[in-house]
Formats: C-alpha cells, sequence, structure tokens
C-alpha cells in the first residue's frame, strides 16, 4: 500500500532511487548504469521538488513485515485532470514478482482519487523494455519528445549523446 513519504523518509528514498536507478546492472532489469552514471537524485533535489510542488508527493510502498522501502513512485498535478507520474522504482531484488505492477495501480489509483483522468510520463528513448512494460500496461507514446538535459549533471552524467525522453500517456478509466 502506497503512503506518502515525509521529510525523514528523503535519506532512504535517495539511497533507494539511486541503488534501482544506477546499480551496477548485475540486479534488476530496470538499471540505467550502462547509459548515465552518477546518482540519479539528491536529498537537496527531492526535498526542493518536494518544496516547490507542494501539491506533489512520493509515494513509497513499506514492506509489511519491517517497513523497509520495496518501491516508491513521484506524482505530481500538472493541471486540469492531467498529473506527471515518475521515478518509480521497485526494490531491484524484488522486481520481476509483480510489485512494479502493483504500485503502478495504487499510484494511478492515488491519482483518480485526487481528480485525475490522464497519467503522462517520460521515458529515456532508448529504454525499449520499459517502454512496452508500460504500453502492456495502457500508455501508449503521444508521439512527443523531450530533449534530456544534456550538460545538466544534477542527474547523473550521460554517457552517450543519443538521450531523448519520449511522452507517454494513458487515460485512466473511471
Amino acid at each position: 500500500m502506497l503512503v506518502p513519504a515525509t521529510d525523514d523518509d528523503v535519506p532512504q528514498l535517495v539511497a533507494f532511487i539511486n541503488r534501482a536507478y544506477r546499480s551496477d546492472g548485475t540486479s534488476g532489469w530496470s538499471t540505467e548504469a550502462g547509459y548515465i552514471s552518477g546518482s540519479r537524485t539528491t536529498e537537496g533535489l527531492v526535498r526542493a521538488e518536494l518544496a516547490a510542488k507542494p501539491g506533489a508527493a512520493f509515494l513509497k510502498w513499506p514492506a509489511p513485515h519491517d517497513g523497509s522501502l520495496q518501491g516508491c513512485v513521484w506524482v505530481e498535478p500538472l493541471g486540469g485532470a492531467v498529473w506527471y507520474l515518475g521515478t518509480l522504482a521497485v526494490d531491484p531484488g524484488s522486481q520481476n514478482g509483480g510489485l512494479g505492477s502493483a504500485l503502478l495501480a495504487e499510484a494511478e489509483a492515488w491519482v483518480r482519487e485526487r481528480g485525475g483522468r490522464r497519467v503522462r510520463m517520460t521515458v529515456i528513448n532508448i529504454r525499449d523494455v520499459l517502454i512496452a512494460w508500460y504500453v502492456r500496461r495502457g500508455y501508449a507514446s503521444t508521439g512527443a519528445t523531450e530533449p534530456f538535459p544534456y550538460g545538466d549533471d544534477r542527474f547523473g552524467t550521460p554517457l552517450r549523446n543519443d538521450l531523448s525522453f519520449v511522452v507517454l500517456e494513458k487515460t485512466l478509466p473511471d
């Protein structure tokens, strides 16, 4: 079950996100380590996002037996009934067990409960397996792309020069 993360959770969230996104590639299928190096986020960046976007939330999925972090996701209202969903992460050791799908469904329910009717996300263009995973869950490419923030190493250092973001959207059922 998803619950909003608090400021006290930020250090654990940051460590978790960095492990999920930038592990060495030996665990988990969703790592970006092969094409982006360095940290995915920092405590300062997470706190700044939360302060700048009071309607947004990092939602965490604690393990029922000990409260350890098993997953997290960022949800942010963009205006109207459109929300952004990002930084969906599952513990690399727990992937392929359905937790990612459950986490995504719970995040979509969270958005619906707050009046959201459409979810938008961006995925790095070369992440074909991840894009296909989202497509199987009802997301579709809008045909739009966004540039990768080359020169802004706050989110890591790109190891390739052909990165961009594909924009995906899903209309949520009533």
